[in-house]
């Protein structure tokens, strides 16, 4: 009910969430909820630690404190990805939530070190928490914001697909299970004499550097650059296999720039036959044919594919059946037949393999050298090795 309001009188046309600035909208609102739930637990919190001596409570009021910083980096983030592209960044500030992300971990992480410390001091002093009754209802109540700031965070980031606000969703869960234990932890420190509450500390500090870790692993992943989505690059090669004139693609690079903004690069095979200009024709009406499908700007590289020549046919499938005995992994491409000054029979292709495959590449060239020798003697191999980026 709250968070349908808050969409209400925050976002003019909710429902169109694939426009940027729709997106943009949600993001913007999401930080300034967090912000303020946020704010506010840790304000309750930190007061009820302070005064009852809590080092277990007085954690979780800065793990409270380090998510509003998060909201905080989250709003700015997807107000700056907003701006278009500039001249020094002419592929947009999309990447700036991946950046965000980076920040927001590294300070989660340091809070967690902090308290970590400051639980392991309250273990040797010894300290008992004071608790009232009053300060544990409260206590109680605030799990109610953070169950329904997870609520909130899952519902917006499954609507605009933000990694960012599912792993603040996934930080509020966590959240909720910390202060259910601290909660567990002061309650049960009236019956015993043992330093629950250092220990409870302790273990949420614990949880909190954990989780800024696995943040800053997810964050730093697309600015190190990973691979595409699998149906990302599959949606590419079938969307292309469509135009006319394009009989295979390969080679294919994708680099992300924020959310649905991709930059790539692919090999088209052609057929040779035809002029310069119907080639490049044919590949920029391929361009723009997956620029209108899909959020791609992309760049292709003509590659001629002969599929009539006898001679080609014949010697490209021999040496396909080496190449798929050898490995049924390896995919040969750009396969040419050209015959050297001393007359030998060269067979130029393309080989992809896995990356780091237990033989080296000069282990490869002798090998299928020596399979296809044993029945074409006069046949020399002119192989490139190459590895997918997908």
């Amino acid at each position: 009910m709250l968070t349908e309001l808050l969409i209400k009188l925050n976002i003019r046309t909710p429902e169109q969430v694939q426009r940027p600035a729709v997106r943009i909208r949600y993001g913007i609102l999401a930080g300034i909820t967090g912000i303020v739930v946020n704010v506010l637990l840790f304000a309750i919190k930190f007061t009820i630690g302070i005064l009852g001596n809590s080092v277990a409570i007085a954690s979780d009021a800065a793990n409270n404190l380090a998510d509003a910083a998060s909201s905080v980096v989250t709003a700015v983030s997807f107000k700056i990805a907003a701006h278009p592209a500039d001249k020094d960044h002419p592929f947009g500030h999309g990447r700036i939530e991946y950046v965000a992300g980076v920040v927001v971990s590294v300070f989660i992480i340091v809070i967690g070190f902090a308290f970590l410390r400051e639980s392991i001091a309250t273990f040797f002093s010894k300290k008992s928490p004071e608790i009232t009754n009053i300060a544990l209802g409260i206590l109680a109540a605030s799990l109610l914001f953070k169950l329904w700031l997870f609520v909130f965070y899952r519902k917006i980031g499954r609507l605009i697909d933000s990694d960012v606000l599912k792993a603040a969703a996934f930080d509020s869960l966590s959240d909720t299970l910390c202060t259910t234990a601290v909660l567990l932890a002061t309650f049960a420190g009236r019956f015993t004499t043992l330093p629950v509450d250092a220990v409870t500390g302790t273990l949420v500090a614990a949880l909190v550097i954990t989780g800024g870790i696995k943040l800053l692993k997810e964050t730093t992943n697309p600015l190190l650059g990973e691979r595409p989505a699998p149906e990302v690059v599959e949606e590419l090669r079938a969307c292309l296999l469509q135009c006319k004139g394009i009989k295979g693609v390969h080679d294919i690079i994708i680099h992300n720039y924020g959310h649905n903004q991709y930059f790539a690069t692919a090999h088209a095979e052609v057929d040779p036959d035809g002029t310069l200009y119907s080639a490049h024709d044919m590949l920029e009406a391929a361009e723009i044919h997956v620029a209108r499908r899909m959020p791609i700007r992309l760049l292709l590289h003509c590659d001629p594919s002969n599929t009539s020549d006898p001679e080609v046919i014949k010697w490209r499938g021999r040496m396909e059946e080496i190449v798929t005995a050898c490995d049924c992994q390896f995919k040969l491409y750009d396969f040419r037949l050209k015959t050297s000054d001393s007359g030998k029979l060269q067979l130029h292709f393309h080989l992809l393999i896995p990356r780091n495959y237990a033989l080296t590449q000069d282990e490869l060239h002798a090998r299928l050298t020596t399979d296809i020798n044993r029945t074409a003697p006069n046949v020399e191999l002119i192989i490139e090795f190459i590895n997918s980026f997908v």
